[in-house]
């Protein structure tokens, strides 16, 4: 058989599940290539992993006898303005594609010496803004070994979305801290679940970025003590620049709220990232936040209440507080 495949998501990062179905079908014989437009194929997979706010299918036309379109952003439609997944129109994959071990030359650029993959799946938190409990679980929990998709590469991309929240998390740092490989949890970790004993196996690991999130102004106690757990057990060094907490804001937060988790994020010793939801409609004052605090120069330099964001040389006090330095 010849067997097409398209993504829908771009080339820019390699898409796991075609990885998964290449490697399937080149198993059983068959020849795989990225569909084009005057090529005969037996069967085309069509894969889509966001919704149409980040990706759009074009009008592609194919010529083959069956066309699978699968992944989360088919499952995904906007309503009112905000996008809701639908569980029942998201297939999985077949158990024996699931956990085949990826065709990783459909991304050269990609996957040079790097593997991708899933240790655990599901995710405690069921975050509004998010489709991973909906589509995997509110229960965080393993799912394959590092074995599975990983043999011998330098990095290896993690895309669990909450590793430390699966009762199994020990054992699957060891394989992580075993394999001597450079790891980008690439979906950050929550710190609500790193504990002293965690922090030494996360010393271990081979990591040079760490990510984490403070979201929700309810989780302020439990992110803190965890943040303060990774400092004082793993360490951080300021000038290597190496650990973010991204701060989620215009979601359900007041910017008095984004301004205090930033001053605890920087107590810690810490560097706060600032995610904006929906940036196209945030207020001002919050893009000013984000653009202050994510330039590490001016991030550096002076503090936010004397940043100057605009020619007219009025720094964020005068223009939000009223001049009043008391006002922090």
């Amino acid at each position: 058989m010849r067997i097409g495949l398209y993504d829908v998501d771009s080339r820019h990062f390699p898409n796991l599940p075609l990885m998964k179905i290449s490697a399937w079908h080149k198993a059983q014989g068959d020849i795989v290539e990225f569909a084009d437009h005057f090529t005969h194929y037996d069967k085309v997979y069509v894969s889509k992993v966001f919704g149409d706010e980040y990706s759009q299918m074009d009008s592609t036309v194919f010529n083959a006898d069956e066309i699978i379109f699968g992944g989360t952003g088919f499952a995904i439609t906007v309503e009112d303005g905000k996008e809701i997944y639908h569980r029942d129109r998201d297939k999985d994959l077949p158990s024996e594609i699931e956990h085949i071990y990826p065709d990783y030359s459909l991304y050269p650029e990609y996957t040079k010496d790097t593997a991708y993959g899933f240790l655990t799946r599901g995710c405690c938190n069921n975050c509004d803004f998010c489709i991973v409990s909906k589509k995997e679980g509110l229960c965080s929990r393993k799912v394959a070994d590092l074995s599975e998709w990983w043999r011998g590469q330098k990095n290896i991309k993690l895309l669990d979305a909450n590793l430390l929240a699966c009762r199994d998390r020990n054992e699957l740092l060891q394989q992580l801290i075993d394999s001597g490989a450079s790891v980008d949890f690439t979906q950050g970790l929550d710190a609500r679940f790193i504990t002293p004993e965690v922090a030494l196996m996360l010393r271990q690991v081979k990591c040079s970025m760490w990510h984490f999130a403070f979201d929700f102004m309810k989780n302020e106690a439990a992110i803190v003590k965890g943040l303060q757990t990774f400092v004082d057990v793993v360490g951080y060094d300021p000038k290597k620049r190496n650990a973010y907490v991204y701060v989620l804001t215009n979601f359900n937060t007041t910017f008095e709220e984004d301004l205090h988790r930033v001053r605890l994020i920087q107590s810690i010793g810490l560097d706060p990232d600032i995610r904006i939801y929906r940036k196209t409609i945030a207020p001002r004052k919050l893009r000013d936040l984000q653009r202050w605090c994510n330039n590490r120069f001016v991030y550096r330099s002076c503090d936010f209440m004397d940043y100057v964001p605009r020619k007219d040389g009025r720094t964020i006090r005068e223009l939000y507080f009223g001049g009043d330095k008391n006002d922090t």
